[in-house]
């Protein structure tokens, strides 16, 4: 059995000094898993978001669910 490792990004949109996340979208699938972090400590703790849930919270970014105005 092979442990798939997590393939860690972060948005291109991330150049504002640093205040940022970065996912591993490759585990979704497998594990149904998101995992996160914080871009700023890579070895610090991890938040595992369920694969369905992080899908519903980026479908609302995209729809403006979370606009302030």
């Amino acid at each position: 059995m092979t442990t798939e490792s997590p393939r860690w990004f972060k948005s291109s949109y991330s150049e504002n000094g640093g205040q940022c996340i970065e996912v591993a979208a490759n585990l979704a699938a497998s594990h149904g898993v998101v995992p996160l972090r914080d871009s700023k400590n890579p070895t610090g703790p991890v938040v595992n978001v369920p694969a369905d849930a992080f899908t519903c919270f980026v479908s609302g970014i995209k729809a403006g669910e979370f606009d302030t105005a």
